[in-house]
């Protein structure tokens, strides 16, 4: 029965799931995201194609929720940045309801909540999600994670001193 549980809950992944041809698909998201992070043009499209969408993949809102997260960075007033970030919040709250074990959804809550300031009070998941996605890294490559999107994620909690030392020689080994 749980062998059938989760085959049923991967075959509705995949229907789901945006094709490689759609605006949405999660290799190109993984560009644009990067992309959006650092320059504020690619930012503002980043968000004007995430705000389109409608649908219910939980990796796909993930991406929408820190697409909104990014737009606070770039927004004027003390109000509307707080706006955005409790809007971010939100959808990754549907994002991890959704998937609470899918480690994309859960490094791009991380992502952003660990680069809030404290006083915010927005970051609640750091500790969680830290600890999480320290446990998926360590099983790799039998994490559930490709290739690129473990390389994207090591390499982010190596760069930014979110793991233990031991940690982090056990990442550099992989």
């Amino acid at each position: 029965m749980k062998l059938f549980l989760v085959l049923l809950s991967f075959l509705a992944a995949l229907s789901t799931a945006p094709d490689s041809n759609s605006p949405y698909a999660v290799p190109a998201l993984r560009r644009q995201y990067q992309q959006a992070a650092a320059d504020e043009q690619a930012g503002r499209r980043f968000h004007q194609l995430l705000s389109a969408y409608t649908d219910r993949d939980a990796v796909v809102l993930a991406y929408k929720a820190a697409s909104e997260a990014i737009m606070a960075k770039h927004t004027g007033g003390l109000f509307d940045k707080m706006d955005r970030v409790k809007a971010a919040s939100k959808q990754f709250d549907a994002a991890v309801a959704l998937a609470p074990q899918h480690p994309e959804v859960r490094f791009l809550r991380f992502t952003i909540e660990s680069n809030l300031p404290g006083f915010l009070g927005a970051s609640k998941h750091v500790d969680e999600d830290r600890a999480f996605l320290v446990q998926v890294a360590m099983k790799h490559p039998r994490s559930g994670l490709d290739a690129e999107s473990f390389d994207v994620m090591r390499d982010f909690l190596l760069a930014h001193s979110h793991v233990t030392g031991e940690e982090a020689a056990q990442l550099k080994r992989m």
